[in-house]
């Protein structure tokens, strides 16, 4: 069985998140998340666009050859990306429209010529 995890338990996680705010206050918010599943990690997801990704990878000093591409249903890109920061692991992931996606909404071709 394992033993309890208290809410002081997830303190390095949310120091990380009291830093990043102090250092970074003008970068774009992301949703937040910390876990219990993993209470070592700050989990920062983009859902605007993958724009926002490239900023904060700039910021958490994160080189390019670490970032991860994805594709989610033919229709969403991701970028995901691990870094330590403040004693933390950062999770960082963007999701962003693939363009397949964006040319079906804008009517924009692609198709067989």
């Amino acid at each position: 069985m394992s033993e309890l995890l208290t809410l002081a338990g997830l303190s390095v996680p949310m120091r990380a998140l009291r830093t990043l705010v102090a250092e970074y206050g003008d970068l774009p918010a992301p949703t937040v998340g910390v876990t219990t599943i993993y209470p070592e990690r700050l989990e920062l997801s983009l859902h605007k666009g993958l724009g926002e990704f490239e900023v904060w990878r700039a910021a958490l000093d994160i080189d390019p050859g670490q970032v991860e591409f994805g594709e989610q249903a033919g229709n969403t890109w991701t970028l995901i990306a691990t870094a330590p920061y403040a004693g933390a692991e950062v999770h960082l992931i963007a999701y962003g429209s693939a363009l397949a996606g964006i040319r079906a909404g804008t009517g924009v071709g692609g198709g067989d010529a």
